[in-house]
């Protein structure tokens, strides 16, 4: 009886010791298979790089909708989460907006906006010569009147791009040769333009 009972429990006690190992060996196969997936690096890489082209058409997809941009030129590209902007605004107010907007959407890291604004570059060049050649005029009138060939005379001055140009009455072609000689000696002329000077009389 004695026996009898000690085997079915050791029978009983096998069974249950294989069942927990079988268990065990399921788990470990389980949990290998887990754990074999794609190299680790490479999944990194494609994220990055997935994540990146998405920035670039997020940017795009706003710069396009936003009417500041219309006579903007702008290309984007992402690297790792740092957005460039190249090409040109249409003003320095809307490259700020399009470093902004950019900045704003999400995974954008940092910017390097290298937008240009030839407008205002052109506005600063049209008014350095709008000072220039009014300078250029006022030194030429100066001149003229100084001039003792010219003295008594009246003749106008109009200067533009550095092309001045004389009208008036002077008391003879020698005179009108000398006031465009006096004339050209003045800082910043390029030429003297003399066909509006006629001669006393004629």
């Amino acid at each position: 009886m004695n026996i009898t009972t000690f085997g079915k429990t050791s029978f009983r006690n096998a069974l249950i010791v294989a069942g927990l190992v079988a268990g065990l060996g399921i788990g470990t196969a389980y949990a290998a298979s887990d754990d074999a997936p794609m190299p680790k690096a490479h999944s990194e890489n494609m994220g990055a790089a997935i994540s990146d082209t998405a920035i670039t058409a997020k940017v795009k997809t706003k710069l396009m909708g936003d009417e500041r941009f219309k006579k903007s030129d702008i290309s984007v590209t992402t690297t790792n989460g740092v957005v460039t902007l190249e090409g040109t605004a249409s003003d320095s107010k809307a490259k700020s907006a399009a470093g902004a907007l950019t900045k704003a959407v999400e995974g954008v890291k940092s910017i390097d906006n290298n937008l240009k604004v030839p407008g205002s570059s052109k506005a600063v060049t049209k008014s350095k010569r709008a000072v220039s050649d009014s300078w250029i005029t006022t030194k030429v009138k100066s001149e003229i009147l100084a001039d003792s060939v010219s003295k008594g005379f009246d003749v106008s001055v109009k200067t533009t791009h550095g092309v001045v140009v004389l009208k008036g009455t002077l008391a003879n072609q020698d005179a009108i040769d000398h006031v465009k000689d006096v004339a050209g000696k003045v800082d910043g002329v390029k030429s003297v333009d003399t066909s509006g000077l006629t001669v006393e009389g004629k």
